[in-house]
């Protein structure tokens, strides 16, 4: 049974994924002054914190290699100021979700996402969840459309800093993270390296790590007690994440779901809920 906190997350994911996409939010970012795919992407994410160090977006952004923020952090504040960086990223969305959702844009269901999504906000605890924390103390945007994707950025970045509460609590690091994640099939392979920027050595490393704890076999298979581990980082996942639904109650979530699920229908899809399409579908297919 799908717990309320992963069902909302499915619900506000798809919305705040577009960021990732939308070639406006790429190109406002260009304008600003950042270079390439992997700057915009932390630079813009971690802007509300600041012009933090690359070791500061490394405790952050476990998932991803040292080496890969390095090459973003703190190149990117010479090119542009954080504040410069998110007037970038809300100048896109403000473009791409217009071309998304057409006239629900400015649709009485996104007013009412929005006042829902702020109840949730209004219940939720940033113990812990610094990027939570630093989206969440920006403005409300004047428009809906940019207001629920903020809310939305806020709640996923909640959960977010919950599982890598779960990760560290189960003593998993990015290397490890990632490689039991694809080990239980919840991820492709791409990840490791292609996306997360482990190296060769790191993957090497870090499965005779996991050998050593009985997580993976001599084949680099996943164990059960892998599974079970990876069981264990969910449901922390969703306990730590779960409380602010649990106050907001099941009948205004069900309300908030039905309607983000309805706005989600004109929105492209998302890497992590709909990877096996994307990675499997997809690539098989070409």
């Amino acid at each position: 049974m799908t717990s309320i906190s992963r069902q909302m997350w499915e619900s506000v994911e798809r919305y705040h994924q577009l960021c990732y996409w939308a070639p406006e939010v790429r190109e406002e970012g260009t304008r600003a002054g950042l270079k390439g795919f992997w700057m915009n992407y932390f630079a813009t994410r971690v802007a509300p914190l600041g012009a933090v160090s690359p070791e500061t977006v490394q405790s952050l952004f476990f998932y991803y290699s040292p080496d890969r923020i390095h090459r973003a952090i703190p190149d990117a504040w010479s090119f542009a100021t954080p504040n410069e960086i998110l007037a970038a990223r809300f100048r896109g969305m403000d473009q791409a979700l217009r071309r998304e959702l057409g006239s629900l844009f400015d649709s009485q269901e996104v007013s009412i996402a929005v006042e829902l999504a702020q109840q949730a906000i209004a219940a939720t605890s940033g113990t812990g969840r610094t990027l939570y924390s630093g989206w969440n103390s920006l403005p409300w945007p004047d428009e809906p459309h940019l207001a629920l994707w903020q809310a939305c950025t806020v709640l996923r970045e909640h959960r977010s800093g919950s599982h890598l509460l779960a990760l560290a609590t189960e003593e998993l690091d990015g290397p490890q993270s990632v490689i039991t994640q694809v080990a239980v099939n919840e991820a492709p392979v791409d990840w490791i390296q292609h996306e997360a920027g482990w190296s060769d050595a790191a993957v090497e490393e870090a499965k005779r790590l996991l050998r050593a704890r009985g997580w993976l076999d001599d084949a680099d298979q996943a164990t059960a007690q892998c599974y079970e581990g990876r069981r264990r980082v969910e449901a922390l996942t969703d306990s730590f994440d779960g409380r602010h639904w649990e106050q907001l109650g099941a009948d205004k979530c069900t309300e908030l779901s039905e309607v983000m699920n309805a706005l989600n229908q004109h929105l492209p899809k998302d890497d992590q809920l709909d990877w096996q399409e994307i990675y499997v579908t997809d690539h098989e297919s070409k």
